[in-house]
């Protein structure tokens, strides 16, 4: 089988994903620097025509890529002539898409395909059917078999090694799909070793909520199979979301195309500032201090471990808010409104608040399509407060079937239903949005202050390779902060805590500034526009890696 990245025992998501961990046995750290020589723009190999349409394993389709943004300009030269035909232009986006999610994951399209006509077909047959036995026969085995197929390929092993420890076996995980093609087909797939789809997480959620909205009566299926497999490959947010509801993107299939000068600027902002987002901060960041300090965390002082553990709070924030602010802008551009994913969630001062503002779109399907379903809090406080704990719990197994997943889902849980304890007893402040100017300004920063901190001490389990690599993490911020060396290592890492702060200070921004500049970006005439557009690239060329980096939640 062909795709991204190999479930343990082989090589971890953080191998096959985040950038190479460089150790750095020496003190003090060397300095890093942002070189802004004269633009230097690498020259594209030669390829030939076959290279360009297959795929090929080590080099998935990225935003990051002049490859994607050659392939979408012509994309763009071809959209005027056909937009206004609305089935003409939904086929031709839904063929790129294939062929996108194809340059990306290889031949897991065919699984994306097989989603799309079994969803279809279920929706189908529960929306036909008066039974309700039957209807909920229907939706049981939908959810069991896009369950079923989202187990296989992402927790396979994970399973066998509890099944082992449990029980003292010596069970063996196989990939029987793998097998099936080397007897039938004559290939030779490695048959112990299960590969993870990309975005597989992410189109699953999306095209099962299709059909349980569907089985609820709160939407009617579509006619046409085409366009419900338009919905679940739709291009810009298929491969890392954020996971679209059919409710609202559907109905935009079938409306002509538009696009005011207001929303033109604002998606090419966007897309510009995620760029910036992903290559400028999050790859810089990572691979110039945060890989480093994770992949050998004795090796460096307990402040260099806290400064990696913030480092990677706004790493991973800016490289997923950054492809979700692309995906929205290219959207954009192609006439499709994609709703906000992120909402400056470290300004939150309250974990709730927190779980409103990060990955809107994943804290809404868990809400809508586990909490409630599990009870929510119909059934008392105690039992809400259980649910939202299996919900939060269940959010980190989804992330990655790994026990530091689990604890990063529990330790969430914990805190959501810690919070809402304190605060139906009136023993915790209220966060921001629900009290206004009347809270204590005080109160508010110690507040935020405890919520970020809370927040970046579950991102150590998050982004460690191991417990015992995050317990590490701890171990040196506790035991070894060695203050005295501060003064020291300041220069060393002047610019990567200079653009770490430069980071967090954007991300303070106050909404309504963030807004105006948007809206200014917007009324710089074209040419003005151009030569901003021109300043970023050559700017992030000169940054980047010597090896793009992908996303981080393409691992899910």
């Amino acid at each position: 089988m062909l795709g991204s990245c190999a479930q343990p025992p082989r090589p971890s998501y953080e191998d096959c994903f985040a950038p190479l961990a460089m150790t750095n046995t020496h003190h003090p750290p060397p300095s890093y620097s942002l070189v802004f020589s004269p633009p230097v723009f690498p020259s594209l190999p030669a390829v030939s025509w076959r290279d360009f349409f297959l795929y090929h394993d080590n080099q998935p389709l990225l935003f990051t890529q002049a490859l994607f943004w050659i392939l979408f300009a012509g994309v763009l030269l071809v959209y005027p002539l056909i937009y206004k035909h609305i089935k003409a232009r939904n086929l031709f986006l839904m063929a790129f898409s294939w062929f996108f999610y194809y340059k990306t994951g290889g031949w897991f399209l065919f699984l994306l395909l097989f989603t799309a006509v079994f969803d279809f077909t279920a929706a189908q047959l529960v929306y036909r059917s008066t039974n309700t036995a039957r209807r909920k026969a229907l939706i049981a085995a939908s959810m069991a078999i896009n369950l079923g197929v989202l187990a296989y390929f992402k927790y396979t092993f994970f399973f066998v090694d509890v099944v082992n420890f449990f029980s003292g076996g010596q069970y063996h995980a196989q990939n029987w799909l793998a097998a099936l093609a080397n007897r039938s087909l004559g290939t030779e797939f490695d048959v112990l070793t299960i590969i993870l789809p990309v975005g597989v997480s992410f189109y699953t959620f999306q095209s099962m909520s299709y059909t349980i909205d569907v089985y609820r009566g709160d939407l009617k299926p579509v006619t046409n199979f085409l366009d419900f497999a338009f919905f679940v490959s739709f291009f810009p947010q298929l491969v890392a979301g954020p996971i679209v509801r059919a409710s609202e993107f559907v109905p935009q299939i079938y409306q002509p195309y538009s696009l005011s000068s207001a929303e033109y600027g604002r998606a090419v902002f966007l897309i510009v500032n995620g760029l910036a987002k992903k290559i400028l901060i999050s790859d810089y960041i990572a691979g110039n201090f945060v890989d480093r300090v994770f992949a050998s965390p004795l090796q460096f002082t307990g402040f260099e471990n806290l400064m990696a553990v913030y480092g990677y709070a706004i790493q991973i924030y800016c490289d997923f808010s950054g492809y979700t602010d692309i995906a929205i802008g290219v959207a954009l551009l192609l006439g499709f409104r994609l709703a906000l994913n992120f909402d400056s969630p470290y300004q939150s001062t309250s974990i709730t608040e927190f779980w409103r503002r990060w990955h809107i779109s994943l804290s809404s399907w868990l809400r809508d399509y586990l909490y409630i379903p599990l009870g929510g809090n119909r059934r008392g406080k105690a039992r809400a407060y259980l649910n939202q704990f299996l919900t939060m719990l269940l959010g980190g197994l989804w992330h990655g079937a790994s026990v530091r997943f689990i604890i990063w889902g529990a330790l969430h849980g914990g805190a959501l239903a810690v919070h809402k304890i304190a605060s139906s007893r009136k023993l915790q402040v209220a966060s921001h949005e629900q009290k206004g100017l009347a809270a204590n300004s005080l109160q508010l920063v110690a507040s935020w202050f405890l919520t970020f901190h809370f927040v970046c001490f579950c991102w150590i389990f998050f982004r460690a390779d191991s417990v015992a690599t995050a317990t590490a993490v701890v171990h040196r911020i506790c035991t070894a902060f060695q203050p005295e060396l501060i003064p020291a290592m300041l220069p060393a890492y002047a610019r990567v805590f200079g653009l770490m702060a430069l980071a967090y200070y954007l991300h303070f921004i106050p909404r309504p500034v963030k807004e105006g500049v948007r809206g200014w970006f917007g009324r710089v005439p074209d040419v003005g526009k151009a030569l901003l557009i021109v300043a970023v690239v050559v700017l992030l060329f000169q940054v980047k890696n010597a090896q793009m980096q992908p996303f981080i939640y393409f691992q899910f």
